[in-house]
């Protein structure tokens, strides 16, 4: 029996649905390291052109590291627009990582120039995102304004870390980029948190 063969996604279908609605500048907006126990939560926004085709692009947890860092420098240069936004490790302990998710994701879509007059909202919440919006969930992987934000938010978190890496070496934030591995924890055993450790998840210890 042969094996059938899997749709291609169009990633430009819900742009397309936006603006045949009268949205004139419809961003995607995506935000990375909602999970780590330590740095801030990233957000990113971006505008890209009308059906703009970049091969391989896709959900940033769906592409290499080497591959991440092409897509971050074409993105970049060929958006219409693009920002890149985060909430503090302090915010996040504050507000809570949803609505510092959302507000590192709102802050990016504010610094749009030029702005955009509708958001396409990876996941299922858009709470306090200030423009009309609408959720797509699994949108990094469904619309390409959201798959482009993924990558800009997820690489530039990932810079971050690498420069806390530098700032707290002890901690090898360079192998874990703050997420909650075994060696993570055994750092945090051993030395206990340092300032960017996001103190409300810190369960574990």
């Amino acid at each position: 029996m042969k094996k059938q063969e899997t749709e291609p996604i169009d990633r430009w279908s819900i742009e397309r649905e936006c603006c045949a609605a009268g949205w004139r500048s419809v961003c995607g907006a995506d935000e990375a390291g909602a999970g780590p126990l330590a740095g801030a939560v990233y957000g990113a926004a971006v505008i890209l052109p009308p059906n703009y085709d970049l091969p391989y692009l896709n959900d940033s947890k769906k592409v290499t590291e080497k591959r991440r860092e092409v897509l971050f420098g074409q993105i970049k240069e060929q958006a219409i627009a693009w920002a890149v936004a985060w909430a503090t490790e302090q915010e996040i302990d504050e507000l809570n990582i949803l609505n510092a998710r959302m507000l590192a994701m709102d802050r990016a879509i504010q610094q749009l120039d030029p702005a955009a007059d509708f958001a396409l909202i990876d996941g299922n919440c858009s709470r306090n995102i200030q423009i009309p919006n609408r959720t797509v969930v699994k949108g990094d992987n469904l619309s390409a304004s959201i798959a482009a934000a993924s990558i800009l938010a997820k690489v530039s978190r990932d810079h971050y870390m690498l420069e806390m890496a530098k700032l707290y070496p002890e901690y090898q934030f360079q192998q874990h980029k703050g997420y909650p591995t075994k060696l993570h924890y055994e750092m945090l055993r051993k030395y206990g948190p340092c300032p960017i450790h996001r103190r409300t998840f810190l369960k574990r210890l």
